[in-house]
């Protein structure tokens, strides 16, 4: 995997993430088309890198749920994410633009 497909799937979660803190990490998998074991590791290197917390919140008696949200840094991220990919597809629009 290279480095902009790295990106373009913490963009992803991160944003799958601020639409919907209270899902599961199943339901957030499915949403984004990732395996549970993809999606583990890529919360985990998200936390790991300061990008988002994870606070437990007890829905049931029997039953403790999680919730992501994302941290200063992972919101200045993914701004920043967001900007390089709009760049990226400006400039693709561009060169498509001057073939025709």
């Amino acid at each position: 995997m290279n480095k902009f497909d790295n990106e373009e799937e913490e963009f992803n979660v991160l944003r799958q993430i601020q639409k919907k803190p209270k899902s599961s990490q199943r339901q957030l998998a499915s949403d984004l088309g990732f395996s549970l074991g993809k999606l583990n590791y890529c919360v985990k290197a998200l936390k790991q890198k300061g990008l988002i917390k994870i606070n437990k919140f007890k829905k049931n008696k029997n039953k403790i749920n999680y919730i992501y949200i994302l941290t200063p840094k992972g919101i200045n991220y993914r701004i920043k994410i967001t900007i390089q990919f709009m760049k990226k597809k400006m400039k693709e629009y561009d060169e498509m633009k001057k073939e025709i």
